[in-house]
């Protein structure tokens, strides 16, 4: 099956079906879509804050990744399916929105920025996380994820006004 059939068989699911032609289904989905960035959101600037020493400087960077990782990993789940339902609903539509293709794209960059971070910055973790000053390298994955998120967040928003 080549990329049209499988966008053409996505939107003609049943979900893809309901959320389209119901009235409140759609709304919902994308209010809980939105929920759920806000909390993925949150999470992740509270641990770029303490990277970049603005806020919780005082709390062990691996405690406070301990406490808010879990969180923030459940909810990027639900605003990855809750996404992936709107996506359904109109995948031609979305497959050309560039503010989409945008999002998608930085949505790839903070991934391989919180893999570069997990791979290597945090491994020496242990030696800067007691009362050490934050590395220059963990400072940059901080700043460089959350002007990602922010990104994010305001691509996101141009696409409902653009589709």
């Amino acid at each position: 099956m080549d990329f049209t059939g499988l966008l053409t068989a996505l939107k003609e699911t049943p979900f893809a079906i309901a959320l389209r032609e119901g009235d409140t289904l759609f709304p919902w989905t994308e209010s809980i879509h939105v929920l759920s960035i806000t909390v993925v959101v949150g999470m992740i600037s509270i641990v770029d804050l303490r990277l970049l020493g603005v806020i919780a400087h005082k709390k062990e960077i691996r405690s406070l990744m301990g406490q808010v990782l879990p969180l923030t990993w459940g909810a990027f789940v639900v605003a990855l399916i809750s996404g992936f339902l709107m996506f359904s609903t109109n995948p031609f539509g979305y497959v050309e929105n560039w503010p989409f293709l945008i999002k998608i794209g930085l949505l790839a960059v903070a991934g391989a920025n919180v893999a570069a971070f997990h791979l290597i910055t945090s491994r020496k973790l242990h030696l800067w996380d007691e009362g050490q000053p934050t590395p220059p390298t963990a400072k940059l994955a901080g700043a460089t994820s959350l002007g990602l998120w922010i990104a994010i967040v305001v691509f996101g928003r141009f696409i409902g006004f653009t589709l």
